[in-house]
């Protein structure tokens, strides 16, 4: 049986970033395993800048990793992994993916992250949404996890699954980070 804290694991927030109410940043603080991807500007975000950030934090790690997005930051693992293959990676864990493919026509809107990959991920991956999340359909979020060979778990009625959701250390997001341990592991998840 594996364990995440047998991973580097490293958080993706999405625009503007997760702030200290976020579960991400909750699980930053609990698990001393866990860290953020720091981007430079959480404002204005840009995919090749985020992307190499996110390859550096990637090839600094000296354990296999576990990607957790939220967000434009399901977005950026998505496609990052894609284009590199993921060495190293072992498991993404990919919450609220927002679809940029509906939103990347807003000019108030970041750019530069659509079109969504519809390409096979190259590691397991678990796709986490919500029935009421304004920022994509659950069909669509069905749609991007059958496309990436991912895992759907629909996580009920919890929004944009960030801070207003009040998760605090979101108890059952690390029962399924711990099942996709498992998944990457080669284990199976009845």
């Amino acid at each position: 049986m594996t364990d995440f804290r047998d991973y580097d694991i490293l958080t993706l927030p999405g625009w503007k970033g997760s702030d200290e109410d976020h579960w991400q940043t909750v699980w930053e603080r609990a698990l001393p395993n866990v860290r953020r991807v720091e981007q430079e500007n959480w404002d204005a975000p840009d995919y090749g800048a985020w992307a190499s950030r996110l390859g550096a934090a990637v090839a600094a790690s000296e354990r296999p990793i576990l990607l957790v997005g939220h967000s434009l930051g399901s977005v950026l693992a998505s496609r990052w992994l894609v284009e590199t293959g993921g060495a190293g990676v072992a498991g993404a864990f990919l919450v609220a993916v927002s679809d940029r493919d509906r939103w990347e026509a807003d000019p108030a809107e970041p750019q530069g992250f659509a079109p969504i990959t519809r390409r096979r991920l190259p590691v397991p991956t678990f796709v986490l949404a919500s029935q009421d999340d304004p920022r994509v359909d659950f069909g669509r979020a069905k749609t991007f996890a059958d496309d990436w060979r991912a895992r759907l778990i629909d996580v009920g009625a919890l929004g944009h699954i960030g801070s207003a959701a009040n998760l605090g250390v979101w108890p059952q997001g690390l029962v399924w980070l711990g099942q996709l341990t498992e998944v990457a592991a080669g284990g199976r998840i009845g």
